[in-house]
C-alpha cells in the first residue's frame, strides 16, 4: 500500500468516491425522464457523470429533445437533489477515519467535483466533514470536464501544490483517464453502480481500493 503520509495533498472526486450519492442520481435520472416518457439509455450516466451541471443540462436537452432550458432542467434537478444530499446521504466507508488518519498527519485535502456547490456543501456539513477541505473545485470553473487534468490541476494550484505532490481518488473512467493525464498518482474507488467501468477503471489507476479504511498505514507496517 503506498503512503499517503508523503503526499502534500490529496484531491477527492465527491459523487461515488468521499460519498454514496450515485444512487440518488439514478433514481433522479429514472423519474425525470420517465416523465418525459423515455427510458434511461444504458450509456447515458457514462455520458453525463464526467460534466458539470451546465453542459450535462445541455446535453440531456439536445439529447432529447426537450422543450425546458437547460437552466429550467438544472433547477428541476437540484429540486429534486436537495433534499438527499442535505439529510439522507452518507460517507462511503472508512472515508471519516482515513480525513483524520490524513488531518493528523498534515496532509492538505481539496474536492474536484462535477457537482454544484449547492449540492457539496450540503452533503459535506450533513456528514460532518466539511472543515476537512482547503477548496471545493468544480468543473465549472475549470476549462473542461473530467475527463482532462483541469479541475484537478485547479484544486491543486488552490493548494499551493503541483501534480507530483497530490494524489487523486476517483470512481469513473473519465476522471481517472483526467488525472492520468495530468501526472497524478491516482486511487480508483470501487462504486457499485459503476460495475460496468470496474475493469478499466483498474487497469487504468495506480491502486483500487473497497474502503478507505485500506489506506491507512500502522506504524508497524511495511510501506512503499
Amino acid at each position: 500500500m503506498i503512503d499517503f503520509r508523503k503526499f502534500k495533498g490529496i484531491i477527492f472526486d465527491l459523487d461515488g468516491t468521499l460519498i454514496d450519492s450515485m444512487g440518488v442520481w439514478e433514481r433522479i435520472d429514472v423519474d425525470f425522464l420517465g416523465k418525459r416518457g423515455y427510458e434511461v439509455p444504458n450509456d447515458y450516466l457514462d455520458k453525463i457523470t464526467p460534466m458539470g451541471f451546465e453542459a450535462c443540462a445541455v446535453y440531456t436537452k439536445e439529447r432529447f429533445n426537450l422543450k425546458e432550458t437547460p437552466k429550467e432542467i438544472i433547477e428541476e434537478w437540484y429540486s429534486m437533489a436537495i433534499d438527499a444530499y442535505t439529510n439522507v446521504v452518507k460517507t462511503k466507508p472508512g472515508v471519516k477515519k482515513f480525513l483524520d488518519y490524513l488531518r493528523i498527519h498534515n496532509v492538505k485535502m481539496a474536492i474536484a467535483t462535477a457537482s454544484d456547490n449547492a449540492l457539496v456543501i450540503p452533503a459535506l456539513k450533513n456528514n460532518g466533514i466539511s472543515e476537512y477541505f482547503e477548496n471545493i473545485t468544480t468543473v465549472k470553473e475549470a476549462n473542461r470536464g473530467k475527463g482532462f487534468p483541469d479541475v484537478y490541476d485547479l484544486a491543486a494550484n488552490k493548494m499551493g501544490l503541483n501534480n507530483t505532490e497530490c494524489a487523486v481518488f476517483e470512481d469513473i473512467y473519465e476522471g481517472m483517464k483526467g488525472a492520468k493525464m495530468g501526472g497524478y498518482l491516482t486511487v480508483g474507488v470501487y462504486e457499485k453502480s459503476c460495475i460496468t467501468c470496474e475493469e478499466k477503471l483498474r487497469e487504468m489507476c495506480d491502486i483500487f481500493i473497497h474502503d478507505f479504511s485500506e489506506c491507512i498505514i500502522n506504524d508497524c507496517e511495511k510501506v512503499v
